[in-house]
């Protein structure tokens, strides 16, 4: 041997990489060590990029498991607008592995917060602190908010006592903390409800250490109730919409990216079952050249959350290259493109698009 890479697989040297020269060939996904078959009952979490995981997923036929439901009399799109379905149980998103830790925490009364209610400047409605966008309009009353947080514990539990794939997509390491009692919010008071009071509220910015050990705590809280569900870890490819660091929100999200990416990894290393999905990768590759992107460089386009999913259940599910085929949506005009583009931009839902500095 001449040196130690003489013999390495293909995929380990970057010129044997197909995506160079056509970036719809991209495919760093090696072959998964567990396949998610249709009747397993997947929960996915995490950012704004989670909710295409779960939609995608349901859409090719998979069990995209939910657990709270509206009510029967409710009508479908009434619901959808109240955000049921968007995930397992209506937490939102959950941006940051402390969020998930905390989630889970107060779910199963290891954790009650000081603050239970945000109130809706110059409204009568108030809001769910840790879940602040979720019920459109706020609830009318503190009463009412504790029944449907009740409710909503319980249809976490169910999720994580049922589920036998779990995913979750880190989104973020910036947050904003009660410096009281350490509880994390996922928008800081007076974004959308709530005050700002800098004595009781701070910004932190979670390094590498304590992003994994937030996500350890949780995925071993997990495996203490459920030792059997599987676990999927990826990295939102959004990059943040805001920062409170004093720097270029450019910089910022490169260095939380890379945090998220390292406590991922750190993770995988860790624990048994539980693998990475390289969607953050995909997305802002240079082989795809910038056109998975929208034009604010931001939005993640239809295309760029395609090649994604393709690639997810490519690898990662039972009969994949069968069920890619069978998924695959005819070509399109650019009329109807834009209208499905448009309806998909209308169903996202993002706390965080809501900070502006005006």
């Amino acid at each position: 041997m001449k040196h130690p890479y003489i013999g390495v697989p293909g995929h380990q040297i970057w010129r044997n990489e197909p995506g160079i020269h056509d970036g719809s060939l991209l495919d760093p996904v090696l072959d998964a060590p567990f396949r998610i078959g249709r009747d397993d009952r997947i929960v996915t979490a995490g950012s704004c990029f989670a909710q295409h995981v779960g939609r995608s997923l349901q859409e090719s036929g998979f069990t995209h498991h939910v657990t709270e439901k509206a009510h029967s009399i409710i009508p479908e799109d009434i619901a959808r607008k109240h955000n049921y379905g968007m995930f397992a149980a209506r937490y939102g998103n959950i941006y940051t592995a402390r969020q998930l830790k905390q989630l889970l925490q107060r779910a199963y009364g290891e954790f009650a917060s000081l603050v239970q209610a945000w109130e809706i400047s110059g409204e009568d409605g108030i809001v769910d602190p840790f879940r602040p966008r979720i019920q459109p309009g706020g609830f009318l009353s503190a009463a009412e908010l504790e029944a449907d947080r009740r409710y909503h514990f319980r249809c976490v539990r169910r999720a994580v006592e049922e589920m036998d794939i779990f995913v979750f997509t880190l989104g973020l390491t910036e947050a904003w903390v009660d410096s009281r009692d350490g509880a994390v919010f996922p928008l800081a008071p007076g974004v959308d409800g709530g005050v700002y009071d800098e004595g009781e509220v701070g910004f932190v910015n979670f390094n590498e250490n304590e992003t994994y050990e937030d996500l350890k705590f949780a995925l071993n809280f997990i495996r203490s109730i459920n030792p059997a569900v599987k676990i999927i870890l990826t990295v939102s490819p959004v990059p943040l919409n805001a920062t409170y660091e004093n720097r270029h929100v450019l910089v910022s999200t490169v260095w939380s990216k890379a945090v998220l990416r390292i406590a991922a990894e750190r993770a995988t290393r860790e624990l048994a079952d539980c693998v990475y999905f390289p969607s953050y990768e995909i997305v802002t590759s240079p082989h795809v050249r910038g056109r998975y992107f929208e034009e604010d460089c931001r939005e993640v386009t239809m295309e760029g959350v395609r090649h994604v999913m393709d690639l997810f259940l490519k690898h990662y599910t039972e009969e994949g290259e069968r069920i890619l085929a069978a998924s695959r949506e005819p070509i399109v005009d650019e009329a109807t493109r834009y209208v499905q583009e448009l309806q998909r931009k209308i169903q996202m839902f993002c706390d965080e698009a809501m900070i502006d500095n005006a």
